[in-house]
């Protein structure tokens, strides 16, 4: 739950929470006079004020469906706040399942004739053929591959890093000398590193795995602490394998330069995309078949500092 402020500060009178899901017009972005300092941005709704920290900013954009799919699958992104995803059994029926959220990235594998009578895609699950999703298609747009063509490819591999600072909060990419890219992230929260705890830990380590699209916690999250579960995170570049630490977007807050994670580093959907499109291994946007759902191989390098 969020808070509704009668003034855009943390000790003002709360005119109500927010429902989870809750839509509301934004009608204009202000620093508060009393910050955060690491997040001052509040938005000014209807009934007062709300702090940015939980609060996605979405839009609402339909698609014409495509008229075919290819057999290897079409990458795309919800562009309305939310769809409800169903799942369908000739015994059962239409069920609902998984709420797919804005700019969450899906692999189309087909499209079908709705419950609505129109068209819908069926999504797969790059985790397992077994976990189809259905949504209408006129909510997902699909990615052309112009997207996905890497960023200044011909930087040799050896002057590209990536070095992120978890007293700053911040990631800085390299090339040579020369800063070409800045953001603000949020990495793992607590006081001992991943796998014990969950802090992101310091060290060099290089991008080991790329996916456009990834399930990430559990299939279905059981409600036990610490449980979730999190189809279409987008832009995922992995640099810690063992643990499954990584470079993503995110779509559940917008808290950046303060520690939100269980060991990743979240950040901003448009920051991860540019550093998936930037870091090696390269990621071939016309793929042949499902194994080009991700790339693997060592790949730029990453400093995670103090």
């Amino acid at each position: 739950r969020t808070a509704i402020y009668q003034e855009p500060r943390e000790h003002s009178w709360v005119v109500r929470w927010t429902l989870q899901d809750e839509l509301m017009n934004i009608y204009e972005t202000l620093t508060g006079p009393e910050g955060p300092a690491y997040n001052p941005f509040w938005y000014r709704v209807w009934e007062g004020y709300i702090h940015s920290a939980y609060v996605q900013t979405v839009h609402y954009r339909y698609n014409t469906p495509l008229v075919t799919v290819p057999q290897s699958g079409q990458l795309a992104e919800v562009t309305l706040p939310y769809t409800q995803a169903y799942q369908y059994s000739r015994n059962e029926g239409w069920q609902l399942h998984y709420r797919l959220y804005y700019e969450t990235n899906h692999w189309i594998t087909d499209i079908i004739e709705g419950p609505d009578r129109q068209p819908w895609y069926e999504l797969t699950s790059e985790v397992t053929d077994y976990l189809i999703n259905y949504v209408p298609a006129s909510h997902l747009r699909p990615i052309p591959p112009e997207e996905l063509t890497p960023i200044s490819p011909e930087v040799p591999f050896e002057e590209k890093r990536l070095e992120v600072s978890l007293g700053r909060q911040f990631l800085t990419a390299y090339e040579g000398d020369q800063v070409v890219y800045g953001a603000k992230i949020s990495s793992g929260q607590g006081q001992k590193d991943v796998p014990v705890g969950t802090r992101t830990p310091k060290g060099e380590y290089h991008i080991t795995s790329k996916s456009p699209s990834k399930h990430m916690g559990s299939l279905s999250a059981s409600g036990a602490p610490g449980s979730y579960s999190l189809p279409g995170v987008p832009w995922t570049s992995f640099f810690i394998y063992e643990t499954g630490a990584a470079f993503h977007g995110t779509f559940w807050h917008n808290n950046f330069g303060v520690t939100m994670s269980h060991g990743c580093i979240n950040m901003r959907n448009e920051d991860a995309k540019w550093l998936f499109r930037w870091v090696s291994p390269t990621y071939e946007a016309n793929i042949e078949d499902r194994s080009g759902w991700d790339v693997r191989g060592y790949g730029t390098q990453v400093l995670i500092i103090d």
